[in-house]
């Protein structure tokens, strides 16, 4: 499918002159600066790199992809907030997503005066392509969002519907792959080349451990990659956190005995929920969560604050359906015994 980027992107946007920086003029790291009305003391008083160029390098080298590919950031929130302002007329167009899933996508849509059709994931949480295929003909469908893994639900969503779409759709498809480290699926990116329409949105926030930084990253086609560009701040990523984000990454061993420790915890906890008698059901996961239903879940849920354990209540999308990320070893013995307890209540 051939598809012309320029014409997906909303007329003001296409027309936008970016704001263009001291640091977009200058970016060298030697000299006397005089350019950008800094204060001329101080350990963080230079602006940072508009561009996290030496971030994308780094980023490059792990996906195996151009860094002029690399968008990144202040959290994958900010990615599906520019999405919507790039691509979606207010009170025009609409997106879609597949039910329960992520909620900033409902957020960002109705922050942006857009529509938001939600359809809801079969049984098993999968996609179906037969009740979806009208929706890709709608005009004014401009954007789909795929969570896979999916969020609450923590399965994989099955590759060849997200191809059905993207082999269909003459919008943009917005795979959203935050828990991706987590399973043994290969990444969409590396689908980029055969997709002019793809993104692919990834987070250091979760396998990367650095939730606290807010950095989320996008991968696509550098004619995408060059209106996020445009609409984006101009310092949307600072540079305590591009330096951060930068030495965890460097850091790729110790990454992946996290990432085995948290898998090998999952397992564990799977197992000793499904033998406790407050448990109905423990959903597969491809994530480092996972989804519980239980006996009554506002009921739990208030047990285990009193008890100072936090857990998600998603009750509301899910019926008694809980979320339970996977902490570390003494940490989900504590929610075990505290369940135990609570049942014998």
């Amino acid at each position: 499918m051939k598809i012309d980027i320029h014409k997906l992107v909303r007329k003001n946007i296409q027309n936008l002159a970016p704001y263009s920086s001291a640091r977009d003029e200058y970016s060298g790291k030697s000299g006397v600066f005089l350019d950008a009305n800094e204060n001329p003391y101080g350990s963080n008083n230079r602006y940072p790199d508009p561009q996290q160029s030496a971030l994308k390098k780094r980023l490059a080298e792990l996906k195996n992809i151009s860094a002029d590919s690399i968008f990144i950031g202040n959290g994958s929130d900010e990615v599906i907030d520019l999405a919507f302002r790039i691509f979606c007329e207010p009170n025009q167009d609409k997106a879609l997503t597949f039910s329960p899933t992520y909620g900033m996508y409902e957020v960002s849509a109705k922050i942006n005066a857009v529509e938001l059709i939600k359809l809801p994931l079969e049984e098993d949480f999968q996609i179906n392509t037969g009740v979806m295929k009208p929706y890709l003909e709608d005009k004014f469908l401009k954007l789909i969002f795929i969570c896979s893994p999916n969020n609450p639900t923590g399965n994989l969503l099955r590759t060849g519907d997200i191809e059905f779409i993207l082999d269909r759709f003459n919008g943009v498809v917005m795979i959203d792959e935050a828990y991706i480290d987590f399973c043994s699926q290969a990444s969409f990116i590396e689908r980029l080349n055969k997709y002019p329409n793809l993104i692919v949105i990834q987070t250091l926030s979760k396998a990367w451990g650095l939730a606290g930084l807010r950095v989320g990253t996008a991968y696509m086609n550098t004619k995408m990659l060059s209106y996020f560009d445009r609409v984006k701040a101009p310092y949307n990523i600072s540079a305590l956190n591009q330096e951060t984000a930068l030495q965890a990454l460097k850091k790729e061993a110790d990454h992946k005995k996290q990432i085995t420790e948290i898998l090998n915890e999952k397992e564990i906890l799977r197992h000793k929920l499904m033998h406790l008698k407050c448990i109905r059901k423990v959903y597969p996961s491809d994530a480092n969560f996972l989804l519980v239903e239980v006996e009554d879940a506002d009921r739990l849920y208030h047990k285990l604050i009193e008890k100072k354990i936090i857990i998600r209540n998603r009750s509301l999308v899910i019926k008694n359906g809980v979320r339970i990320s996977v902490g570390t070893p003494q940490e989900n013995q504590q929610l075990i015994n505290a369940l135990k307890e609570i049942t014998n209540d």
